[in-house]
């Protein structure tokens, strides 16, 4: 009788589960997934995107299909504005956006209006460590040359790394970077590059060019004066770390926190409002997505890097980060300015 309880109580306890799973995947079953990109076609979110949503899919039930829109504009708060006030709030869009949007409204940037705390983290793909990178026939190649010659950098808008980094680095350290603004995407500035129309980018990642550039760091066609980092890139170990040049405590400080989007990099949400059993399940096909053995083999066929950051975790971040001193924050805002930043025609 003991052993029959015991068998009956487990499977009380196993049904709700089973009508959580079967709820989703009655939900998802034929329906599709808007999957909303902060960036502009043809770049590195472009390619994670591609490479990811079918195994994102299949570990969800019912495995609904993944269809892309790219929604640049304004350093990613255009999409988040989107996927704020907009987006169906019901698990059929999510976002897949720039890790440093998020942080928008910390700063009080333009029309950063939403709250990042609000929406549903669902994980990211990787953390990184940025770089600063130049076409090397432009002849700015190390960290000297930053200093002392003039860097041209091409942006995508207020609020994008590839413009709050290169402002940040003139703040603190007294270089005179300066930023063409107005570029769709991150692919648009590296077609930039290609002609001769600005040396580099600063916040790009090694993983966005390996897996739309890859034969630009093997031809040495790029160069890394600067990691935009708190250590050394391996892939770089005689390229300094921008740390190395903090001489002071409160330096440090903002570094880490200009630097925080970097511990999110690829981040994926659900719009604030999603059924928290729709938002679990989407996090849960997060991570055996990430796990796949598969998704892992067609990353490394690929060459972009990966690795699992939870959405608990990135929730942690923003908190963390939100709830930093102001004056820490009004230093880094300040060192991240972005007045005088010139427009790509």
């Amino acid at each position: 009788m003991k052993r029959i309880a015991t068998a009956l109580v487990t499977l009380a306890l196993a049904i709700p589960g089973s009508a959580r799973a079967d709820a989703i995947a009655d939900f998802y079953k034929g329906k599709q997934i808007l999957m909303i990109l902060s960036a502009g076609a043809g770049g590195g979110y472009a390619s994670y995107m591609q490479a990811f949503a079918p195994f994102f899919t299949k570990h969800i039930p019912g495995n609904p299909v993944v269809v892309t829109q790219n929604m640049p504009g304004a350093g990613g708060i255009r999409a988040m504005l989107y996927l704020a006030n907009a987006a169906a709030k019901d698990g059929t869009v999510m976002g897949f956006v720039h890790s440093s949007v998020p942080f928008a409204p910390l700063y009080g940037l333009k029309g950063a209006t939403f709250d990042p705390r609000k929406m549903n983290w669902i994980g990211s793909i990787n953390s990184s460590s940025a770089i600063c990178v130049s076409w090397t026939a432009s002849g700015v190649t190390t960290w000297d040359d930053v200093k002392t010659r003039q860097y041209i950098v091409g942006g995508t808008g207020a609020g994008s790394q590839m413009e709050t980094m290169p402002a940040m680095i003139n703040e603190l350290f007294g270089t005179k970077i300066k930023i063409i603004s107005g570029y769709t995407g991150g692919a648009d500035v590296y077609l930039a590059m290609e002609r001769g129309e600005v040396h580099g980018r600063c916040g790009g990642l090694v993983s966005s060019i390996n897996s739309t550039r890859p034969n630009w760091f093997p031809q040495k066609k790029v160069s890394v004066p600067i990691v935009v980092g708190l250590e050394r890139n391996p892939l770089f170990p005689d390229t300094p770390a921008l740390v190395e040049f903090a001489t002071d405590d409160r330096t440090k400080q903002i570094l880490r926190l200009t630097l925080a989007p970097l511990d999110m990099d690829r981040p994926m949400l659900a719009p604030p409002g999603v059924p928290p059993e729709r938002v679990a399940a989407l996090r849960a096909a997060f991570h055996e997505a990430m796990i796949d053995p598969d998704f892992i083999a067609e990353a490394k066929r690929l060459n972009i890097e990966i690795g699992e950051i939870s959405g608990e975790r990135l929730q942690k971040i923003l908190e963390d980060s939100f709830a930093l001193p102001p004056e820490v924050i009004k230093a880094a805002n300040k060192a991240m300015n972005l007045t005088g930043a010139t427009v790509a025609e």
